[in-house]
């Protein structure tokens, strides 16, 4: 996941996404928190990508991996997503 940061911070999302979604179900908190955090960078660089991928993925997603992407949501959207409801 990290060897992507270099081709996010160039507005190249297409390997984070793939990797990022192999990635939903990985068992260790560890990875839960990179993935989150480098959706939470994606979408400081491009939210439309962001929101685009959680539409359909924050339901599955690990709480932590979940709780650091939407990290700079507003309140109110922050915690739809928390209670599912987005």
């Amino acid at each position: 996941m990290m060897s992507t940061f270099a081709y996010s911070r160039q507005n190249d999302f297409a390997d984070a996404l793939k990797i990022a979604e192999t990635l939903l179900n990985d068992r260790e908190n560890l990875i839960h928190k990179v993935v989150g955090w480098m959706l939470r960078e994606m979408g400081n660089r491009h939210q439309p990508t962001k929101v685009t991928f959680l539409k359909t993925r924050y339901q599955q997603m690990p709480r932590t991996m979940l709780r650091y992407a939407i990290e700079k949501f507003s309140e109110p959207l922050r915690k739809r997503h928390l209670a599912g409801e987005v």
